[in-house]
């Protein structure tokens, strides 16, 4: 039978969940601001998402001391392990969303002055948006513990992978063979791919929080390069 935790323990969980959605936050605002400085051609913000990375660093490093003290010393066990466990697993991803995030605002610095091309951009731009809701409802799963919505939230990851492929054939298209459009296609290509990867973490988190609630690992995507981490039910 599972023995519930205590109220030390309890408060201090809830402050590290409380850490981790601030964290999230934050990464969201990272994404937030690359994207608009890619799309307003605004190398100054691009640098300023660059250099404002360390905070989710340190977001990370916060979270991670937290979550393996309360591991080594109060011993959770059954559900208290797992909402530990799931912070700190989907922390990770959220650290590599914000390398992501930094990863366009070099493209941007990159690109800034190159000609562009303006129906990929909106292509781009559409996919940035669907990226954001994604994160969005993520989150929001999280904080309610609700598996089934974190469940339907992957499954939209599909449809962030048709409009990566339909930005690289915009952009490997005869019409756009240009010389002139070299340097912006290639950055192109890199945001997507940025933004397509960013998708995948999006869905880590979601598998974490089933995790967290049901105990069980599952795959909420075929795509490979997913969860290649795996732990025991408790």
């Amino acid at each position: 039978m599972e023995h519930e935790m205590g109220p030390q323990f309890q408060s201090e969980l809830k402050k590290l969940q409380s850490k981790f959605m601030d964290m999230g936050i934050t990464v969201s605002d990272q994404i937030y601001r690359s994207t608009k400085a890619f799309a307003d051609h605004d190398k100054e913000a691009a640098q300023a998402v660059v250099l404002a990375d360390h905070q989710i660093n340190e977001h990370e490093t916060d979270l991670e001391k937290q979550a393996l003290y309360m591991m080594a010393l109060q011993q959770p066990v059954a559900t208290s392990f797992r909402e530990v466990i799931s912070v700190l697993k989907a922390s990770s991803d959220l650290e590599r969303i914000g390398d992501h995030a930094v990863g366009i605002a070099r493209e941007t610095i990159y690109i800034k002055g190159n000609p562009r091309i303006d129906r990929i951009e909106k292509m781009i731009a559409n996919l940035t948006d669907a990226i954001r809701k994604m994160l969005e409802d993520s989150l929001n799963a999280y904080f309610k513990e609700d598996a089934e919505a974190a469940k339907q939230i992957a499954k939209t990851d599909e449809e962030i992978d048709r409009q990566f492929v339909a930005i690289r054939k915009a952009v490997t298209s005869k019409e756009n063979e240009d010389a002139q459009h070299a340097a912006a296609k290639a950055s192109y290509l890199m945001v997507a791919r940025f933004l397509e990867r960013i998708g995948d973490h999006i869905v880590n988190i979601s598998e974490w929080t089933v995790y967290s609630k049901t105990g069980r690992i599952i795959e909420l995507s075929d795509d490979q390069k997913r969860m290649e981490d795996h732990l025991p039910e408790q």
